[in-house]
């Protein structure tokens, strides 16, 4: 039988360290203890929501309502040929902690997602992704908690419909799923993806040839650019690399040669956040507790003592600069409660 916390602090449980608080909290570690939480919960007369760490989430206010956090545990090889393997991953696993586990023991294709901050649960509503590698690539499937049903279903790589840091669960089914466990399908012999300049200069620069050496220079990478947020407080990349047409892209690069961008289809490019907002003027800049971090403006940071309505409109003028100057309006990857 799972605990359930009245007027519980979720300071620890956000990244942010916001000073938020819940009416009902509870971490189920099965199914059944899951089950005996949400039976006969009224979701009209109080919102539920489901977290991992914290680490995508900005609370606006104190959350009226129920929040569960899966406490899903373990990491299971339970199938594998002479290519692959198959592991299925509890959600409450940290998600750096379980790619030090699989990179260990030689299951590989994930050493590109190190360092993300999360639990494994959040890591498919998101379709994380970094320096060339999504979560999609080495997906099996995943089960959930169904709301509307009361059971257990599973997810195929088709119908949890990936797409650019989006999923079916952030979208059309947001709200209905409590992700449990996960199955990934890695390889037995590493392939390195090295497409990222970056990626390829620290992995050779440090003489690298494994998969573990890999993971070394990301992890290398991602300290150097982005904010400890047990230090400062954030949820790392505030905004999607915004998708435009080739049209309006064209337009930008008549006034700005120099734009970076990467093709993603025939008729629309990726420009880097980052780039919009530097050129916007808010590179390391700072509006009393909040503020966008030095060496990567993508990321927003509480410096002590902000509080959710302030980071929400720091981030708020910050993209209205944005849209005036590019005519781009950034799309929040941070969900806001």
């Amino acid at each position: 039988m799972a605990i359930v916390h009245n007027d519980f602090s979720l300071q620890r449980m956000n990244t942010f360290g916001l000073n938020a608080r819940a009416s009902l909290f509870s971490s189920p570690e099965n199914i059944d203890a899951l089950s005996s939480i949400l039976e006969g919960y009224d979701y009209n007369q109080q919102p539920l929501l489901v977290m991992g760490e914290g680490s995508n989430i900005l609370f606006k206010t104190d959350f009226e309502g129920l929040i569960v956090r899966p406490g899903m545990k373990g990491i299971e090889l339970f199938e594998e040929d002479e290519q692959e393997v198959w592991v299925k991953v509890g959600a409450s696993e940290n998600w750096d902690n379980w790619i030090a586990v699989a990179t260990e023991n030689g299951w590989h294709g994930l050493e590109n997602l190190s360092l993300i901050p999360g639990s494994v649960g959040s890591a498919p509503v998101q379709n994380i992704g970094a320096y060339g590698v999504e979560l999609k690539d080495h997906f099996a499937w995943l089960d959930a908690w169904d709301l509307q049903q009361q059971k257990l279903v599973r997810f195929d790589r088709k119908e949890c419909r990936f797409g650019y840091r989006s999923s079916t669960f952030k979208n059309e089914s947001r709200g209905r799923y409590i992700i449990t466990h996960i199955t990934f399908r890695l390889d037995k012999e590493p392939h390195l993806q090295l497409d990222y300049g970056p990626v390829k200069e620290a992995f050779l620069k440090a003489g690298g040839t494994t998969p573990m050496e890999l993971r070394a220079a990301i992890i290398s990478i991602r300290e150097q650019k982005l904010p400890d947020p047990t230090i400062n407080g954030n949820a790392g990349s505030f905004y999607k690399n915004p998708l435009v047409d080739r049209a309006i892209f064209k337009c930008i690069r008549v006034d700005f040669p120099l734009i970076p961008s990467y093709p993603e289809s025939e008729n629309q490019v990726k420009i880097p956040a980052a780039w919009l907002i530097e050129k916007a003027g808010w590179k390391g800049k700072k509006v009393g507790n909040v503020g966008t971090w030095p060496t990567q403006p993508l990321v927003i940071v509480n410096y002590g003592g902000a509080t959710g309505q302030e980071i929400l409109e720091f981030s708020e003028q910050l993209r209205n600069d944005v849209d005036k100057q590019f005519g781009i309006w950034l799309e929040r990857e941070v969900n806001v409660i």
